[in-house]
């Protein structure tokens, strides 16, 4: 459900509205957001009332299906539709953050090792290929190989068209991702050419220039993968290769773009590269706004603050020996 499929219907609903125009005008598709917002509106519509605080409770108590982490979100999105109506009226209602479901902790990503990138690329290559996925092995290992290399976003990948590839220049165009932004990466020599090969043997099944990468066989046609059939196939790939995070459970397949971000961050510092005159440069490549954006992805696990004690003992040590001889 969008907003353009959508009509608001409560005494709330022009505020809504507005505040999925001004949403959508800063760049955010704001689709399941916009979705949380209609289900709110037709509770508040069915009771033929504004919103307000015990209008607002009860609604939370219909939420009581979902984890307390996705109820936290929804009520997140309804306080800050109310913000948002504040600016016009003053008196009108907004949630209190203290009755809301308290945070969790964001869970570890899993950096994955060189090994483990290994092993799954070996688990990819002895894949079968199925009646609905004749590529399984190849775009698996491809799949694998962008998530890795390239830093993209899951979504990214399974909306790539072959028209995305420009094999002179060796990058891949990223269109209107995340924030409506899209992007050029630069594929290093041995991603572009495990793309290449990839795309010889797509070749036979469909000659349409601006078809699917990634693609599937469903009733004579050549289809895209969808986003969670990808993420599925991925996690039984994990499973294969036997995969697994510190606490013995499947990795998630975004912990590759944490990886892609940690590795990028520890070849600078071990290559004596101004990790800070970079951090622009890796921004730009994921598609985020702003360095604030790619701090999220760069935790300071043990192998970062291992490196950057490194760095620091390098340049640092010969100013901090102790001075020896008789000076005062």
């Amino acid at each position: 459900m969008t907003a353009s499929s959508h009509s608001f219907r409560s005494i709330v609903g022009p505020d809504f509205t507005a505040f999925v125009a001004l949403k959508r005008a800063l760049g955010r598709r704001f689709a399941s957001e916009t979705a949380m917002l209609a289900n709110l509106d037709a509770f508040v519509a069915s009771r033929s009332c504004d919103l307000s605080a015990e209008t607002f409770a009860a609604w939370c108590l219909t939420l009581g299906r979902l984890t307390p982490t996705v109820r936290r979100r929804w009520m997140r999105i309804a306080r800050n539709a109310c913000l948002y109506r504040r600016r016009r009226d003053p008196g009108c209602f907004v949630p209190d953050l203290a009755g809301f479901p308290k945070p969790h902790a964001p869970l570890q990503p899993h950096i994955f090792t060189e090994d483990e990138i290994v092993r799954l690329l070996r688990a990819a290559a002895v894949l079968s290929p199925t009646p609905t996925s004749p590529l399984y092995a190849q775009g698996m290992r491809l799949a694998i190989v962008l998530l890795y290399a390239a830093g993209l976003r899951r979504g990214e990948l399974v909306r790539l068209a072959l028209t995305d590839y420009d094999a002179a220049e060796r990058t891949l165009l990223i269109r209107a991702s995340k924030f409506h932004k899209s992007r050029i990466i630069a594929l290093s020599k041995d991603a572009a050419r495990e793309l290449e090969q990839f795309l010889s043997a797509r070749r036979p099944l469909s000659s349409a220039a601006d078809g699917p990468l990634l693609v599937s066989w469903r009733r004579g046609c050549v289809r895209a993968y969808s986003d969670g059939g990808l993420g599925m196939a991925l996690r039984r790939l994990f499973g294969c290769a036997g995969v697994r995070t510190a606490g013995h459970r499947t990795p998630r397949v975004q912990d590759l773009r944490h990886t892609y971000a940690l590795h990028a961050l520890l070849r600078w510092y071990r290559q004596g590269i101004d990790v800070h005159a970079k951090l622009p440069a890796l921004a730009a490549a994921m598609g985020h706004v702003s360095i604030a954006s790619t701090a999220y992805y760069l935790k300071m696990l043990t192998p970062v603050a291992d490196a950057a004690n490194q760095r620091f003992a390098h340049h640092c040590d010969p100013l901090l020996a102790p001075i020896t001889g008789g000076g005062q």
